[in-house]
């Protein structure tokens, strides 16, 4: 359900971002009541970036939630409940909104009739606090859970298959067997992602940083849109991975049960 609810956020990104530029493209008349809302709400990139900050929670819960049932299978076989991953996927979903909105109308404001999104603040302290507190929780902190987690997940995983390989093959089933390289191969696709959002992230990131610690940078500059179009590159591509992975899996389950099948029946 999370991987699924990753593939919402994106999508949800995706649809957003061609809605926010395509907007940006057009003269739009910022002075009346309507426009202010357009700013804060579209043009200031505010619903964009809600689903690009619930893709970060989103993908550090699908980590944590792997790593309970890959490292501590028991515990979590007793303990996590569905509700618990519905109550995590209203989190994500609740907390980037909030997030978005208290920023968004914090620091954007309609002025001479151009909206300025994420970049009036009202005092210095604060855009550098802010600017701090986003780089260490968007990339900083996601990046140790991923590391953590995933590590422990491979570790983990190897001793399993040391154990496996230590008895006899032919008493471990094949549903088991099965379950494991499931397992495996969705490890090996999260970890991918994860890899893939360091690398895209970081220049961002550290613009937006270095933006915010008073450097004569703004959301003008075309070294803004450069590593502003490696971010985006990452949640289109992110979609296309995760979503083409499990297809693609799905059809080798349906081929080694369609082969078990048979041979079972002596075809």
């Amino acid at each position: 359900m999370l991987i699924v609810n990753q593939n919402a956020l994106d999508l949800y990104s995706c649809v957003f971002l061609i809605i926010t530029y395509g907007m940006k493209l057009f003269n739009i008349d910022l002075t009346s009541s309507l426009g202010y809302w357009l700013c804060m709400f579209v043009l200031s990139e505010n619903l964009l970036w809600c689903g690009v900050y619930g893709s970060f929670v989103n993908l550090t819960l699908i980590a944590i939630e792997r790593y309970l049932k890959v490292v501590h299978p028991v515990w979590s076989k007793k303990h996590l409940r569905k509700w618990m991953i519905y109550a995590a996927i209203a989190f994500v979903w609740i907390s980037s909104i909030i997030h978005q909105m208290a920023v968004a109308f914090e620091a954007s404001a309609v002025i001479n009739g151009a909206c300025i999104g994420f970049a009036v603040w009202k005092s210095p302290v604060s855009r550098l606090a802010y600017g701090i507190f986003y780089f260490l929780a968007a990339y900083v902190i996601v990046l140790v859970i991923f590391v953590f987690c995933y590590w422990k997940m491979l570790i983990a995983i190897r001793r399993q298959a040391r154990v496996m390989a230590s008895h006899n093959t032919a008493g471990v089933s094949a549903s088991q067997a099965q379950s494991n390289k499931i397992q495996s191969n969705l490890i090996k696709t999260m970890i991918l992602v994860c890899a893939f959002y360091a690398v895209a992230w970081l220049p961002l990131n550290i613009y937006f940083l270095l933006m915010n610690l008073s450097l004569p940078l703004t959301f003008l500059d075309a070294s803004y849109y450069s590593v502003l179009f490696i971010a985006f590159l990452y949640i289109c591509a992110n979609f296309q991975i995760v979503t083409v992975k499990r297809y693609l899996n799905a059809i080798k389950q349906l081929l080694v049960v369609t082969k078990f099948v048979s041979v079972s029946d002596g075809r």
